[in-house]
């Protein structure tokens, strides 16, 4: 049966119509309401439904009976607007939609009946697409089951999520934002050349009234829910035009048992630390870098470097592995941000690593000759004689101190932060029942730990106000591969 239908561009918002044709395993359209992502989603499986290649797709929420509601009269509304009506055939009662000419079929379901998703066939094919509306309302194991149900086949396979960020601890953002599994694309309302002027004033009205649902429906920022120890309003702000990293990767070297030679930069997008200024640019200066290690559970190491004069952070590292390649790591990293002195030698950036959980970090760094540590003094319970220590100890002293300090700088000079990582991870601290300020039930608080301790030692690093001679051909060195760029080093500016 040949058919032609022509659809121009003019019907779908700018932003979305890169997607129109996506085939990445994981898709996901998240953001601010009345952006028109659900709308869209609509007309591009209708779109899909009509082509020739297979397209059988389940659309699920949380229950059953809200498709009805919501996402079934949302594609039959579209192919009203398209004036398909005659090409498709709908069954009210199962909520059913076919396209008579390719056979594509729509089925609805609810997570809530895991049965019925079980038993759901298609008359033409195998299911190729799943729809998992408001994906936020589900759990990690329904999504799961959805992936099993996904696989087989020999057909193209895709799974679109679509929600609005209700909470920056979900288990969605992990899950296949930050794990970079997913193609994402956010909008808000300004994206929906469709709205009205009054339904926009009425959302950007949501600032006077609802701090948290202007931030969430309005502006598409991740949800905060209950009192955050940090100043949300400046993390959220800063995080609309926090800049992206110069460089993402890590460091590869030769390793003999006893040093570390051969350090090169290894650009990986894939990688773990981000670097979002290079060493002594635009000017000399010099770094610290705080370090918070991985503990017992599921925590990372972490590593924050400092422009150790104006506060600025210009890399993180964050990661977890074993103690002994975090280690080499920081290694590395305090040897690329180093200074060069009056006589043109480098000297290491100032390296802080928490010695509260494992000392291992701080002997090892010694043990490799890195010469440049953070010293505390701690007093012997013997002798009474005061000794000094490589490391910095986390007490009921110094843990609130570091953070008060941590939570004066994000209030009056959260410019100075450039990790959205870091950022985000700040949004989620909160003060328990006692007034300790930790992570919530299941977060995290290695990202906070490590940039607090970068600041705090940040006051033992020492600057000489004597110039500065260089050889200006140094340069740092570089691992060369076809398929990877890579970063040549940067010559250091004689000032």
């Amino acid at each position: 049966m040949n058919v032609n239908i022509k659809i121009s561009k003019n019907v779908f918002n700018d932003i979305y119509i890169p997607y129109l044709e996506n085939y990445d395993r994981y898709l996901i359209f998240y953001g601010g309401g009345s952006s028109g992502k659900s709308y869209f989603i609509a007309q591009r499986y209708i779109y899909k439904l009509i082509h020739p290649n297979r397209c059988n797709l389940l659309v699920v929420r949380k229950t059953g009976d809200t498709n009805r509601k919501s996402t079934f009269p949302l594609l039959k509304q579209v192919i009203s607007n398209w004036n398909l009506s005659k090409h498709f055939k709908v069954n009210e009662s199962d909520m059913r939609i076919k396209c008579l000419f390719t056979g594509n079929e729509v089925a609805f379901a609810g997570l809530d009946d895991v049965e019925k998703i079980k038993s759901i066939t298609f008359e033409n094919g195998e299911l190729t697409d799943i729809w998992v509306e408001e994906a936020t309302e589900t759990q990690e194991a329904d999504i799961n089951q959805l992936k099993v149900r996904l696989r087989g086949g020999k057909s193209k396979k895709q799974m679109v999520l679509s929600f609005n960020p209700i909470n920056i601890q979900h288990w969605i953002k992990k899950h296949f934002i930050d794990s970079k599994l997913a193609t994402v694309c956010f909008s808000t309302y300004k994206d929906n050349k469709f709205l009205t002027d009054d339904d926009r004033k009425a959302l950007e009205d949501l600032k006077y009234t609802d701090e948290y649902t202007y931030e969430v429906y309005a502006l598409g920022h991740w949800g905060i829910v209950g009192k955050t120890v940090f100043d949300a309003k400046a993390i959220t702000k800063r995080l609309d035009i926090i800049p992206k990293p110069l460089k993402t990767g890590y460091f590869i070297y030769d390793y003999d048992g006893n040093k570390i030679t051969n350090i090169k930069w290894l650009n990986d997008s894939n990688g773990y630390i981000n670097i979002y200024e290079l060493p002594n640019s635009p000017k000399i200066t010099k770094y610290c870098i705080g370090g918070d290690t991985a503990g017992e559970g599921s925590d990372y190491f972490t590593g924050h470097v400092l422009d150790a004069k104006s506060g600025k952070q210009v890399a993180v590292l964050k990661h977890q592995f074993d103690a002994d390649q975090y280690v080499k790591q920081m290694y590395c990293l305090g040897k690329y941000y180093a200074t060069p002195n009056r006589y043109g030698i480098k000297e290491e950036a100032l390296i802080g690593i928490e010695a509260n959980f494992d000392s291992f970090p701080i002997r090892e760094l010694t043990r490799l000759g890195y010469s440049n540590q953070y010293v505390r003094e701690k007093i012997d319970e013997y002798t009474g004689k005061t000794e000094k220590r490589f490391g910095f100890k986390t007490t009921s002293i110094t843990r609130p101190t570091i953070l008060s300090s941590l939570i004066e700088i994000v209030r009056e000079h959260v410019d100075l932060l450039n990790d959205k990582d870091t950022l985000e991870e700040l949004l989620t601290i909160i003060r328990n029942e006692k007034g300790r300020i930790e992570a919530p039930d299941g977060g995290h608080d290695d990202q906070m730990m490590g940039l607090a301790i970068a600041y705090e030692i940040r006051n033992q690093v020492v600057f000489s106000e004597e110039p500065v001679t260089v050889n200006p051909q140094y340069h740092f060195n570089i691992e060369k591969n076809n398929e990877i760029k890579y970063d040549y080093g940067e010559k250091i500016t004689i000032i």
